[in-house]
């Protein structure tokens, strides 16, 4: 087995639930490795990107493996694809499973299983690969949604680190009474509340609902003309987060253009900090989006007037 490289921190993504899973899982294989526990640092996909990456020693998991990660003294755990190849940092990658599974694949290599985790770990990867065939994909979405409804730290505070004490927690009630009530009624709302942003990109508006689901079910439903749609989220801080879905693989793109990534039907990004509320995000992505008219070279323009004049004349 090799060995692993001491971190000074532990990146991880803030938006999610594998993210959430996968940073403390790392910061406990760290303390059992090392005997302190690195402090973690979440970050959406946009911070991420510009964050410069300072240390001579991390752990990074569950984002896109880029070059400028690739340094020595390194560990990235992720299941994104990726075209770069590692040629500095120690990479572990499945683009078949979850950040959260593959974290624990590693954390069992040093003893660190348990039954809880086994189930906690289950239910992370079936959401976030959204395994709709799996027995759990219903009560795995509740898990899922805990983070999307409490946000990352306020979660990971209510826990106090405590992965195990998600299992069955009293918020799981409220996320199936949410999902019994509030996902057919945010659904038939939704479905008359679509307005085009691109030809091939529509923002589905929501009052009430797991978002994901409801677009999901849209999708699968066909229920607009759009291959891609997108939801969007106004934080606390009054940051405006994006959230784009996809059949066909086209959600990416979408995101890529906006410095944001994910998976090829399930991605987001996080709009500037001009973007105050969800009708400037709208106004903003429609000018972003939508690339300006081309207009004919002048040289045609002059041959087309002179054409004119000449055909007047006869």
């Amino acid at each position: 087995m090799d060995e692993l490289p001491k971190p000074e921190l532990i990146f991880t993504h803030e938006s999610d639930l594998d993210g959430f899973v996968s940073g403390i899982l790392l910061q406990r294989l760290a303390k059992k490795l090392f005997g302190f526990e690195p402090r973690i640092e979440a970050h959406h996909y946009n911070s991420w990107k510009v964050r410069e990456l300072r240390e001579k020693a991390a752990w990074a998991c569950d984002f896109t493996f880029e070059t400028r990660a690739d340094k020595p003294n390194w560990l990235i755990v992720d299941h994104h694809a990726t075209e770069v190849v590692a040629k500095n940092a120690r990479l572990i990658h499945d683009a078949s499973k979850s950040a959260s599974l593959i974290s624990y694949e590693l954390c069992q290599q040093y003893g660190l299983g348990s039954p809880e985790l086994d189930r906690l770990v289950h239910l992370s990867n079936v959401a976030d690969l959204f395994l709709e065939d799996e027995p759990d994909f219903v009560i795995a979405n509740d898990y899922a949604n805990l983070v999307k409804t409490y946000q990352f730290w306020n979660l990971h505070r209510l826990i106090d680190g405590n992965l195990e004490s998600l299992l069955d927690h009293p918020l799981l009630e409220v996320m199936a009474v949410k999902r019994r009530i509030e996902d057919p009624l945010g659904l038939a709302w939704s479905r008359n509340n679509v307005c085009e942003i691109t030809p091939t990109l529509g923002y589905v508006d929501t009052v009430l609902g797991n978002t994901n689901l409801i677009v999901h079910q849209m999708l699968e439903q066909k229920a607009t003309a759009y291959p891609v749609l997108m939801t969007l989220f106004r934080k606390a801080n009054g940051v405006v987060v994006v959230s784009f879905r996809s059949k066909n693989e086209e959600a990416l793109k979408v995101a890529v253009k906006l410095q944001g990534g994910g998976h090829a039907n399930a991605c987001g990004a996080t709009l500037p900090r001009s973007v105050k509320s969800v009708p400037d995000a709208i106004d903003y992505l429609k000018q972003i989006l939508n690339p300006p008219a081309k207009t004919g070279h002048a040289l045609n323009n002059l041959e087309g007037l002179f054409a004119g004049i000449e055909a007047a004349k006869t």
